[in-house]
């Protein structure tokens, strides 16, 4: 089932809504990426919610309910309306995602030295399985 939250997230329950398994956020303007990303995590036992702009983020985070914030963030750093690593400094701002764990996923190289606010950086394409590997990691 989906969910759409003006047209830009798309939310993949798992087993249950009721926040028994960690909830991850997705944010990857790639669609193709992001269903990957999201079978991924699927896999790992994460509740998925998929934002494919900086703006249905900050809406989402906005809206945040406290009983149920994300575990993981899977971030882009280039999205088409808005910088991820701004995004990351405003993760790591808020306080009610202070446990959440960040992998960053860019080709960009040069960029992804840059990050050292990010609990991972992934270097696209990102692996299925190495992806599913590195959620397991930090799920809680």
């Amino acid at each position: 089932p989906r969910n759409s939250m003006q047209g830009e997230c798309d939310c993949h329950p798992m087993k249950n809504q009721n926040g028994s398994n960690p909830l991850a956020y997705i944010v990857e303007d790639d669609r193709s990426l992001a269903e990957a990303y999201a079978a991924s995590l699927s896999i790992a036992e994460y509740d998925t919610k998929i934002m494919h702009t900086g703006s249905a983020f900050q809406a989402a985070v906005a809206s945040l309910d406290e009983s149920y914030t994300p575990a993981l963030i899977i971030l882009d750093l280039h999205l088409p309306d808005a910088d991820g690593e701004v995004l990351l400094q405003q993760i790591r701002a808020d306080t009610r995602l202070s446990a959440t764990h960040v992998i960053i996923a860019t080709a960009d190289n040069r960029r992804a030295t840059l990050i050292d606010s990010a609990d991972l950086v992934l270097l696209k394409p990102v692996g299925f399985l190495d992806l599913k590997a590195m959620a397991d990691r930090f799920r809680p």
